[in-house]
């Protein structure tokens, strides 16, 4: 069997290697290309070298939407990471209906970011009507919400992956612990989170590249109101692309930013948990 496995290896493997290269590889290198050009389309791309790359520095709608950006993303990791682990601690013990209230939670993930918008713009509106503001009034009011709607559709989640991992924690270690006196706050820092650091890890990935990457919640709830200064960078490169006739060479520069700024993070990130994970 492993034979014929290495035999036709390639041959099954082409019409999958075949589709990556061109669903993927080939629009990723191109975009690349486009972002050194001025274009309209791809047939009538213009060499311009790093010029698209200074507009984009010196465009103050995509500094405001970086920085907004990063205070979201920082805030959003943090949140949904410590509530999600709380709520798996809890529902790992012996409460009444745990799986009933596990698949609640999870229900959230599964709405489409466009209608979870929309549904959270009508609910915030409802409450912040009352006065006399709105979630576009200010950029303040536009943060909160996106932060609130992110913690609402991920928390559950990170909950069931959080889960699995304090299963895994051998019960063993758990009593000795117990028997040994310790304390449960010595428990959960010396003995469960070590042990739960690859949760932690893909936790950790998940909330970072899905909270840079918001985009259809971002433009369901603010659409970067007011003034722009609740637009995120996935929407204000939309916004460039298509707002901003003659620009979209400086849309894809911002776009190739974005995409090395986020690998880069989570590659660190990657690599900082994963060491804490070999010391475990």
């Amino acid at each position: 069997m492993q034979k014929m496995i290495k035999k036709y290896f390639a041959l099954f493997a082409l019409p999958t290697l075949l589709a990556f290269i061109v669903a993927f590889v080939v629009p990723f290198v191109l975009g690349i290309y486009l972002s050194f050009t001025e274009f309209t389309t791809v047939t009538d791309a213009k060499w311009i070298g790093l010029s698209n790359y200074v507009k984009a520095f010196q465009d103050q709608d995509f500094v405001n939407a970086l920085w907004f950006t990063a205070k979201f993303t920082i805030v959003s990791v943090i949140s949904i990471n410590v509530l999600a682990f709380l709520l798996a601690l809890l529902l790992t013990q012996k409460v009444l209906g745990r799986n009933v209230f596990r698949t609640v939670f999870f229900m959230p993930n599964l709405i489409g970011g466009i209608v979870l918008g929309y549904i959270w713009q009508l609910m915030i509106n409802g409450v912040l009507y009352q006065f006399e503001v709105t979630l576009t009034s200010s950029a303040k009011y536009g943060f909160w919400g996106l932060v609130i709607l992110m913690n609402w559709q991920l928390i559950g989640y990170m909950m069931v992956i959080y889960i699995a991992g304090i299963q895994n924690v051998p019960k063993e270690q758990l009593e000795a612990a117990k028997i040994d006196g310790a304390s449960n706050g010595i428990i959960l820092r010396k003995i469960i989170l070590p042990l739960v650091m690859p949760s932690i890890t893909i936790c950790l990935f998940l909330t970072i590249s899905n909270s840079f990457k918001l985009f259809d919640q971002n433009l369901a709830l603010t659409a970067g109101a007011p003034s722009k200064q609740t637009a995120m960078l996935a929407l204000d490169i939309f916004n460039t692309f298509y707002s901003k006739a003659g620009f979209e060479g400086g849309g894809q520069a911002k776009a190739v930013m974005f995409f090395v700024m986020v690998a880069l993070i989570v590659v660190v990130q990657l690599g900082i948990t994963r060491r804490r994970e070999i010391e475990s």
